[in-house]
């Protein structure tokens, strides 16, 4: 059995070990240590990294009774001074030692369990036994467990036997059979766990709350501690400041300087649709006065564009089949390959099924309404194929 040191020490960086086992496996080499104190990917905590010797360590994983330290270079056998990636650890200290802070506020001011906890590389989050938490709430809480890390409440890890456990008052009933390992933060919380905390709450540094969001019949809280969670506010800053300088405003201004333009922007675009429409009206019909009329006395107009998109081309098309009789519009486009087909409803054909059967019979994808369709096809190449063919099926 691999001893492990994390269990009693959160704070161990360097250590000597012997290793009683190496295995290759593919490029990589599992390590096997009579004693470690790099954690494992365990209970929504990841793996810590370092050293074992030169070796540099990529993952750890737990296999029960033994811990697996998986490296790229094959470690010379016997005893190995082994270093743990500090900065990488104590992060993962705060964010954990903060996750049950925020979980025994949440508990404690609303009775919303968690069920769940995972440490990202960027954020972390819990999902509470609720559908839904109030913005107040989110607020509530974090103002709780700021303050409680203001207080800098010592937090105690103890192992017990199960019985004993379980007289406690457990924030979760411990399901372990041998010895439970308790984390406690004073008059606040008391959870078996067996991953690495900090020795106070202090030590957890700000909490933030970033996000919430639903899943399922849970709400997801997304959170940052300590460092994280002070560049993350730096960033955040920088961003309104940012902001606040396109406007040439006072910082507190830019929100409602950015909801004011928002809501300019949007009365601007529905004024620019609306005089869109009425020179597509006012060009469809001029384009359908200008187009000869065919040997089969429709005004056919077609055109083309090496690039570019058919969506400018739909409300003249519409226009111009509604111009009159015997209309016909066909416009492609190279890239990406597309064409456009509007008719009048005199022509005797439905745009969206000829569209759609001359699109299938070259490769592409196509329909539409009865007076107008379009299709994409695989390449250009079969463009004037596919126009072919529509008016071929129009006769």
């Amino acid at each position: 059995m691999t001893e492990r040191l994390y269990y009693s020490d959160s704070y161990l960086t360097a250590f000597e070990a012997r290793i009683i086992d190496v295995r290759a496996e593919q490029t990589q080499y599992l390590v096997y240590l009579d004693r470690t104190a790099f954690y494992p990917s365990s209970g929504g905590q990841p793996f810590d990294t370092g050293r074992i010797g030169d070796a540099a360590v990529v993952d750890v994983v737990d296999e029960e009774d033994r811990i697996a330290h998986v490296v790229e270079t094959e470690p010379a056998p016997g005893l190995a001074g082994c270093r743990i990636d500090w900065e990488r650890r104590f992060d993962h200290m705060q964010q954990h030692s903060g996750q049950h802070l925020l979980s025994a506020v949440f508990e404690e001011l609303y009775g919303f369990p968690t069920v769940s906890f995972h440490l990202g590389t960027e954020t972390s989050t819990i999902d509470l036994e609720t559908a839904e938490v109030a913005a107040a709430q989110v607020k509530a809480a974090e103002n709780r467990a700021n303050a409680l890390v203001f207080e800098n409440r010592e937090i105690r890890v103890g192992l017990y036997p199960p019985a004993a456990a379980a007289l406690l008052g457990l924030r979760k009933p411990s399901e372990r059979e041998g010895t439970v390992r308790v984390v406690e933060i004073a008059g606040c919380d008391r959870s078996a766990c067996g991953g690495t905390h900090v020795r106070a709450t202090g030590e957890i540094g700000p909490i933030l709350i970033r996000r919430l969001d639903r899943v399922r019949q849970t709400a997801r809280v997304e959170f940052l501690c300590g460092g994280r969670a002070v560049r993350q506010a730096r960033a955040d800053h920088d961003a309104l400041s940012r902001v606040a300088q396109v406007f040439s405003a006072p910082l507190d201004q830019a929100p409602a300087l950015v909801a004011s333009q928002m809501e300019a922007s949007k009365a601007a675009e529905k004024a620019r649709r609306k005089l869109e429409e009425e020179l597509a009206v006012w060009k469809g019909r001029d384009l359908y006065q200008k187009t000869s009329l065919d040997e089969h006395g429709r005004r056919v107009y077609r055109a083309g564009e090496k690039a570019g998109s058919l969506e400018p081309w739909r409300l003249l098309a519409q226009n111009y089949v509604s111009s009159g009789p015997g209309a016909v519009f066909l416009v492609t486009i190279d890239q990406p390959p597309a064409l456009l087909l509007a008719v009048s409803g005199d022509v005797g054909a439905h745009a969206g099924k000829l569209i759609q059967g001359v699109a299938s019979a070259l490769g592409g994808r196509g329909g539409g309404s009865a007076q107008v369709a379009q299709a994409s096809l695989p390449d250009a190449g079969r463009l004037s194929d596919a126009a072919r063919q529509v008016f071929e099926r129009l006769g």
